[in-house]
């Protein structure tokens, strides 16, 4: 049985993130964890923008509820 992890349950894992554009016309999410994993994500550019829209209403919800609980 496997112990399911959401979205919202907290982690000791320590990671860096750096964004960029690729020579193939892609914008690559490279994430580089504890214990040497590496994780490059390619995307288009139109899938770029939505994952960007995306973090962006995430960051908007996320204030809105860190306001709620003052």
């Amino acid at each position: 049985r496997r112990n399911l992890m959401g979205i919202d349950t907290e982690r000791d894992i320590e990671a860096n993130l750096q964004i960029g554009p690729t020579d193939k016309g892609m914008v690559r999410l490279f994430i580089e964890a504890e214990g040497g994993i590496e994780i490059p994500m390619d995307f288009t550019t139109d899938e770029a923008v939505e994952i960007a829209e995306e973090i962006m209403a995430a960051a908007h919800r996320a204030g809105k509820a860190g306001k709620n609980k003052r």
